[in-house]
């Protein structure tokens, strides 16, 4: 979301008063083992600066095909958007444990149109270096792991980035905001106990990725992500989450490490800020409130870097979530984030399970 004004609403109506999701079943049975994939259609209308008003709808899936104590439940979503601008953006993602969890799968695969801000590259991006400019995008970004033992896996993926038609109207001063795409292999190694890959409540989360990037221009990436959750009393739960992001060499304007967005650092606009490094570390504390209702207290600190000489600037974030249980046999949140930051920045997110 923008450190602009931004609003988006989730239509809830059926959802909140009706106490299950729409399930799609793999028979006819109507016990509970047979409902191996649920299904939760979402109708949205939202307002963003980058592309005015949106309409569309998102398909969001929790799977247990094998229904195993050995297997975790997998989930996946399919999200489509059409705004006043006739811009399109078309989206599936995935999280996927085959049978007894020996080999894992994620990925997602992008298309859309629509224009974006851009700052140029550095930690102390203002509103004065702000350009609007449109883009095409393609991401295709797929990994397949095999478990080594118990819940450590190691594999590889391929990911295919593509930003074409990019155009500008109005004087362009970056000479790296351009057409660019680049292929890259991933290799990566992962220790994966938690519970629940939407709503975690126990066990950590450990992964290494290297990466090499050829096309426009060759870079490498490596990415670290430790992530570790606590239950107390009461249904208290602090979730944490260390991450750090490197790029070696000069990357594409699109795959510097970005401060921001939903996924990393809620409370700045995605693209704002962006460097060669960034290190964040982040907190949630999640307690339940009533009925279905829960409460997430929001806090980190980041630091977006091109060398370890650079580090001097350390951007806090901090924020309210409300949760609303959409699934009560798999533990899946609804999430409503208002998170602000440094310098005026600030963003409310909608999402189908927690950041992190």
């Amino acid at each position: 979301m923008s450190c602009k004004v931004a609003i988006k609403f989730v239509f809830l109506v059926g959802i909140l008063i009706y106490h299950k999701p729409v399930f799609g079943q793999i028979n006819d049975s109507t016990d509970a083992k047979s409902k191996k994939v649920k299904v939760l259609p979402v109708p949205t209308i939202g307002y963003e600066p980058e592309t005015k008003t949106q309409i569309g709808a998102v398909c969001l899936f929790t799977i247990d095909i094998y229904q195993d104590s050995l297997t975790r439940v997998s989930n996946a979503k399919v999200e489509f958007n059409y705004t006043f601008r006739n811009q399109i953006i078309l989206e599936t993602q995935w999280s996927y444990f085959f049978r007894n969890e020996k080999w894992f799968s994620d990925g997602i695969i992008h298309l859309s149109k629509y224009p974006d801000f851009y700052y140029g590259v550095g930690s102390n991006s203002s509103d004065n270096n702000e350009i609007l400019y449109e883009s095409n995008r393609l991401i295709f970004d797929v990994g397949l792991y095999k478990n080594l033992k118990k819940k450590l896996f190691f594999g590889g993926g391929i990911r295919y980035l593509n930003y074409f038609n990019l155009s500008t109207n109005e004087y362009n001063p970056y000479n790296e905001l351009k057409d660019f795409k680049n292929i890259g292999l991933t290799t990566s190694i992962f220790f994966d106990s938690r519970n629940n890959l939407l709503n975690s409540t126990k066990g950590s989360f450990l992964k290494m990725d290297a990466g090499y990037n050829t096309g426009s221009n060759d870079y490498f990436t490596f990415k670290l992500d430790l992530r570790k959750y606590f239950t107390f009393k009461y249904g208290f739960i602090l979730a944490s989450r260390f991450y750090n992001s490197f790029v070696f060499n000069t990357p594409n304007f699109y795959d510097y490490s970005i401060l921001g967005g939903d996924k990393y650092v809620r409370g700045y606009f995605y693209g704002k800020y962006r460097d060669n490094n960034l290190s964040t570390i982040q907190a949630e504390l999640r307690t339940p409130l009533l009925w279905r209702f829960g409460l997430a207290f929001i806090a980190g600190a980041s630091t977006l870097y091109s060398n370890y000489n650079d580090i001097d600037n350390i951007r806090s974030n901090y924020g309210l979530g409300l949760r609303f249980l959409v699934d009560k046999k798999d533990n899946v949140n609804l999430r409503f984030d208002y998170v602000l930051g440094n310098e005026n920045n600030s963003g409310f997110y909608i999402g189908f399970g927690e950041s992190f």
